[in-house]
């Protein structure tokens, strides 16, 4: 694909939101910062990822599809204290998506809302998890997972979710992993 076909690729960009990401007050804000074409489906690990178009008109994931596998995916947590109940109880049900996508060679974001190292290390949540062992954790995952944590305010998650799904399509696009 040459720099044109990408750039009318990417005009068609927009994101999936998985049907189990829930709809809460603060939602309303983050989908709009998303931009108008989103879409739902089932995603198999995350929260969201990206879709365009590609130049045989087909799209790069169809919606129709019973689960999606993305290549690039975001998992938002609504703050640290979210983050480290799915570090601890929810543990085996969050490892289990972590390895899926691991599984399918995906790159995937954890982006806290609300949320920084400083706070983890201060301890400033609810959780009992230490947070020598919170900082530990998330270390640890970002080498045997791939993944990346990203730190926001909740008004900025839309936008730095979409900002970084765009990035990795465009990217993959420019070294001719798609289409």
């Amino acid at each position: 694909m040459d720099r044109f076909e990408i750039e009318e690729v990417l005009k068609t960009f927009r994101v999936i939101v998985d049907t189990r990401e829930q709809s809460a007050h603060r939602a309303a804000a983050r989908f709009a910062a998303l931009g108008d074409n989103l879409e739902r489906a089932t995603l198999d690990y995350c929260d969201y990822c990206g879709n365009v178009t590609l130049p045989d008109g087909k799209p790069l994931y169809s919606v129709t599809d019973k689960r999606i596998y993305p290549s690039c995916a975001v998992e938002r947590k609504m703050s640290i204290d979210e983050c480290a109940a799915c570090f601890t109880r929810d543990r085996d049900r969050f490892q289990r998506e972590f390895e899926r996508a691991k599984a399918a060679g995906a790159k995937v974001y954890l982006l806290i809302e609300g949320g920084d190292w400083e706070k983890i290390r201060r301890h400033e949540y609810r959780s009992q998890f230490n947070p020598k062992a919170y900082t530990a954790t998330l270390t640890a995952w970002m080498v045997r997972y791939d993944m990346t944590p990203l730190f926001c305010r909740p008004g900025t998650s839309g936008a730095l979710i979409r900002e970084v799904l765009y990035r990795d399509i465009k990217e993959r696009l420019e070294k001719g992993e798609y289409g």
